[in-house]
């Protein structure tokens, strides 16, 4: 059952969607819809459909060279290519009649093993395959992806009775490792897990919200990220989504499940929907509105669901938010459950609403609870899953109250309360949806349970541990806020190496489980230390900065770095120096120190020069042949550029056609791992590099003409002009040097730190650090 070409059947935008996300795994795949009567193209929607997916923002290709494995064609002309396809998948209209139809065609012509899969997000796949042969439903399995599908992690895989297990867990491995997706098996019901839950929660809040008297915006701000809920939070996601879609989701669900699960909609989002008009994004007005300011700024209105009319409400405060800012996730939910006024009697009656339902749905939509938590996570954006959420709060807690409305716990709940467990997960136990003990299954890796084992943490600070990933492998964990590099981390790192030696570990990995890899170095202490004069502090930090980073490669064991979404400045120059890198798909790397008046002054810029330089044809390094690697380094560098992906950082340089990309960020540091495991048998402590081909002057003068010109011209700032200078120098190896100097990657780390301080000690760049930690962009002065 191996996958190694499939096809997509509609061209929509889910249809191609998905196949862009196949491309960016590797897989080619035909993407196939029907002739449109009197067009002469006979793949104009398929060839639409892959334009679309190519303008598509955010990006649906990681790399836009991989759209030619998408192959257009229809299903006149190219249904009997199904052939070759191990995989065929339709996203097609949602019309039951057109899905039996389509797979009473694609019956007759896909080979025997193939995988059958249906994206329908409402239609029950059993009632698809109805009349279809035992072995096409043997091999029929629902595959339904949330959009965007490169961005949002899940995937419900939905077996019917008749899928033969083997192809269950065959394709749910493959959507795993393959397409990166986080898996979740739902039960072939309505709505499957996510939208089931998801939609009810939608619905129940738009009650609730009129109950208390609160605005869409104010809601949104009770359930975002202050919840630990997605910053789109409920109706923000609702525009986004598009109100038809839910108003029929809604409809539809309403109409096929039991009278006390209320999908009604309240009478004003029927209003919006049935006269308005107004379904949220696609029609540019939904419960927001953007328009354009008299200052061309754009701005967003809010709906008054009174008088249907917006208005600016300005920045929309909410009490209750304000009052938790900056506590932990855990203490932030107690304290909104625990609130006073209509605020928390919002929050207590949807939460309720949906823990309730969540409870209710155990063993409906999904045999695990686990699988409805992280439905809920990877769908919609949330950092606790219902029950996860429950646990807390306490579930004794959450049944007391629940009782107190006058509800009737579902069996779950009335196990849990007989049981007395305030817990749905305990160490590595969970229980049934009959509320029985049974052994927890992690879907993944995850640092967090590994870490309960309290002799696996071998050293730990505020910022940083040194973890024992078992095997002989020691990681190098960082998890302080984004990540951002300081004394801890750079210690840590330390800690580690010292620990492989004398402890006989085999290697290192860098990384961690957090949000990002690393946004970079502790701006606000280098900003702090520069303006009370602590030069010769500053000093010996990137001095101790650069040999932490170095170590990396030239340690007497292997490290491996597995970076993953943001991996700027200090991350991108860990990265850069590690024997091996395992990369997240999703990896925004770059070396970003230029926006805040800086050049990379942990290797960064010797590495990218080295790495430029060795792509130069043997005998080719010298003189003016050397010029184009000087200038890419600069360009690269001084334009601050950011990769968009893990296949974009391999374009740009940040990452060796050596290094491996991993479509699931959940599997890299397991990746990692075996790495270091391949690379420890014979591994050899390299040395630095003392023969490093440099331009001198030569180089400096080319690249300041170039800068002048674009000075002049407007492109650049008198202070663009004072950073790139410096940086220059250093990728010219320093001044006085001759077209066939050699110099070592000491004198090029000498060189970055020298340019590092004496940028640091102007006023310039201590106003573009200011600017950027007060509003979080860069100034241009």
């Amino acid at each position: 059952m191996k996958i190694q070409k499939a096809a997509v059947i509609g061209a929509g935008v889910m249809g191609a969607a998905i196949a862009a996300q196949l491309a960016n795994a590797g897989i080619p795949v035909m993407l196939l819809d029907i002739v449109l009567p009197d067009n002469p193209d006979r793949n104009f929607l398929a060839k639409s459909g892959l334009q679309r997916a190519l303008k598509a923002r955010p990006a649906a290709f990681m790399d836009p060279a991989r759209a030619a494995l998408i192959q257009v064609g229809n299903l006149e002309d190219n249904l009997k290519d199904l052939k070759d396809a191990d995989w065929i998948l339709e996203a097609i209209i949602e019309k039951l009649d057109a899905k039996r139809s389509l797979w009473e065609r694609v019956e007759k012509v896909a080979k025997k093993t193939a995988i059958i899969s249906s994206n329908s997000s409402g239609i029950p796949m059993h009632l698809q395959i109805e009349g279809r042969g035992e072995d096409f439903q043997r091999r029929f399995v629902g595959a339904h992806f949330f959009n965007p599908p490169r961005y949002l992690h899940l995937l419900e895989v939905i077996p019917t009775p008749k899928t033969d297990p083997k192809v269950t867990e065959a394709f749910s491995e493959f959507a795993q490792t393959t397409l990166g997706k986080g898996v979740v098996v739902a039960n072939d019901v309505p709505g499957f897990v996510a939208n089931r839950i998801g939609v009810y929660g939608i619905v129940r809040a738009m009650d609730h919200m009129q109950r208390a008297g609160l605005t869409p915006a104010q809601v949104d701000q009770l359930t975002g990220p202050a919840l630990g809920r997605a910053s789109s939070a409920t109706f923000r996601t609702a525009d986004l989504s598009g109100l038809d879609i839910i108003y029929h989701v809604a409809s539809d669900l309403g109409k096929a499940t039991p009278d006390d699960e209320d999908f009604t909609l309240t009478p004003a989002f029927r209003t919006l929907v049935e006269e308005k008009k107004m379904l949220g994004d696609k029609t540019g007005s939904g419960f927001y509105k953007k328009t354009k300011g008299a200052d061309g700024k754009t701005k967003i209105l809010n709906l008054n669901l009174d008088t249907f009319e917006y208005e600016d409400q300005g920045r929309v405060k909410v009490a209750a938010v304000d009052a938790v800012k900056g506590q932990p996730l855990a203490a932030r939910v107690k304290a909104l459950y625990a609130a006073e006024g209509k605020e928390g009697e919002f929050l207590r009656g949807v939460m309720n609403d949906g823990f309730w339902y969540a409870a209710k749905m155990a063993g409906n939509v999904s045999n695990r609870l686990q699988d409805i938590d992280n439905a809920l996570k990877w769908g919609f954006g949330w950092e606790q899953g219902p029950f996860e959420t429950m646990d807390t709060l306490g579930v004794q807690t959450v049944i007391a109250n629940l009782e107190a409305e006058g509800r009737t716990l579902p069996p779950l709940l009335a196990a849990m309360k007989a049981s007395g467990r305030d817990a749905f997960y305990a160490g590595d136990e969970t229980v049934t949806p009959e509320g029985q003990p049974t052994k927890y299954e992690a879907p993944y890796f995850i640092l967090t349970d590994l870490k309960k084992d309290a002799t696996k943490v071998i050293k730990k600070r505020a910022g940083a541990s040194v973890i024992d990933l078992g095997d002989g492998v020691l990681l190098a964990e960082w998890h302080a806020k984004m990540n951002a590099l300081g004394e801890d981390q750079l210690r840590t790192v330390q800690d580690a190496h010292k620990l492989v030696q004398d402890m006989g570990y085999h290697g290192l990995v860098i990384g961690n489980q957090g949000e990002n890899f690393s946004a970079g170095a502790n701006l606000p202490l280098i900003l702090s230390q520069a303006q009370a004069d602590e030069w010769d502090e500053l000093d010996d930090m990137i001095k101790q900065f650069q040999q932490v980073t170095t170590s990396l490669r030239f340690s007497p064991h292997p490290t491996v770095a597995a970076p993953f979404g943001l991996t700027l400045g200090g991350g991108a120059e860990f990265t850069l120096h590690a024997d091996h890198v395992v990369a997240s798909a999703e990896l925004y790397m770059g070396l970003v120190e230029v926006g805040v008046g800086l050049i990379p002054g942990g290797g960064g810029t010797k590495e990218m020069l080295l790495r430029f330089t060795d792509m130069q044809q043997p005998g080719q390094q010298l003189g003016a042949t050397l010029l184009p690697a000087v200038q890419r380094a600069f360009e690269l560098i001084g334009t601050a550029k950011v990769s968009t992906s893990a296949l974009e950082a391999r374009k740009l340089g940040f990452l060796r056609d050596t290094d491996t990309v991993a479509m699931n960020k959940n599997h890299i540091l397991q990746d990692a791992k075996r790495q270091v495991l391949a690379l420890a048998p014979g591994y050899v402590q390299p040395t630095p590099r003392q023969d490093i081909p440099v331009m001198g002057d030569a180089a400096i003068g080319a690249i300041k003409s170039a800068l002048h010109g674009m000075h002049q011209g407007g492109y650049i700032t008198d202070y663009d002009l004072v950073v790139s200078e410096q940086l220059a120098k250093v990728l010219g190896g320093g001044t006085g040097n001759n077209r066939t100097a050699k110099v070592s990657e000491g004198h090029l780390l000498d060189l970055e730190r020298e340019a590092f301080l004496t940028l640091l000690g102007k006023k310039g760049t201590q106003q573009r650090i200011e600017h950027m930690l007060k509003t979080g962009k860069p100034l241009r002065n």
